[in-house]
């Protein structure tokens, strides 16, 4: 699990917005809160606009869904308490 004092970093293929700090963040269904760092936040936000592009939009760019899958594993391994409230 994610601690305050060691924090995963992003992967090198990241190229999204890094944020300075974390925050918490609700699962978009249940509303269950998840404390994340701010690596973990910057990820997240990566995935759920992936996610928002391949379901909203209909296009399935094979990069944004390699990316997308890479994401997802990354922020499970990142903080598995909270890939389960927000993201399974």
């Amino acid at each position: 699990m994610s601690t305050k004092t060691q924090m995963k970093p992003l992967p090198k293929w990241f190229n999204g917005d890094v944020y300075p700090k974390g925050g918490t963040v609700e699962n978009i269904f249940t509303g269950e809160p998840a404390e994340l760092n701010a690596n973990e936040l910057s990820m997240y936000d990566f995935i759920m606009g992936a996610t928002m592009i391949l379901e909203r939009t209909g296009y399935r760019s094979q990069k944004i869904m390699n990316d997308h899958r890479k994401g997802l594993d990354w922020f499970r391994v990142a903080n598995p308490s909270a890939y389960m409230t927000l993201l399974d």
